[in-house]
């Protein structure tokens, strides 16, 4: 798993590029606090290589709560967020993204 982070210097934005290797998946989404938790809202295209990748923009100055669903039914922390962190509503952990 990886996040790229691509500040934009025309706007107040940062270009996330999340990547997951993920062969004998057949589906992963993102969730998080920046789509208002709606895994449909940012799915990941499979390449031919069995990675996962898509980009989203999001504002700067901000630190958003993730998830990815693998398969529509397991949610998996990507250990390469910027941090974890408790969340009681979830009753566990989640990546954070600092912007």
């Amino acid at each position: 798993m990886s996040i790229v982070k691509q500040f934009l210097k025309s706007k107040p934005e940062c270009k996330v590029t999340f990547c997951v290797e993920a062969k004998e998946a057949k589906s992963i989404e993102v969730a998080g606090a920046f789509n208002n938790w709606s895994p449909q809202e940012l799915p990941l295209k499979k390449r031919k290589d069995g990675v996962f990748k898509g980009t989203v923009n999001l504002p700067v100055n901000n630190s958003f709560e993730f998830k990815y669903l693998i398969d529509g039914k397991d949610w998996v922390n990507d250990l390469e967020a910027d941090k974890l962190v408790w969340n009681d509503y979830a009753g566990g952990e989640n990546g954070l993204l600092e912007l």
